[in-house]
């Protein structure tokens, strides 16, 4: 696994899948900034184009977007 993360990626999620615009090590997560390895990136969404850095963080961000309490 590369742990070098020099390059910051460009990427275009889709549906089970994403697509470079540019080549890089790495994503940055959008909620908390941290830097996501490509061969760790599990979780995004498709319709805001954002990824997220673990499953909690997924579900905290889709809590908001959907106004669900705990």
């Amino acid at each position: 696994m590369n742990k070098n993360l020099n390059e910051l990626a460009e990427v275009v999620l889709e549906h089970g899948q994403f697509k470079f615009t540019k080549l890089g090590d790495y994503v940055e997560c959008s909620i908390s900034n941290q830097k996501i390895p490509i061969e760790e990136l599990k979780y995004w969404n498709v319709d805001l184009q954002e990824v997220y850095a673990s499953p909690d963080i997924a579900m905290k961000r889709y809590k908001e977007l959907n106004d669900i309490k705990d």
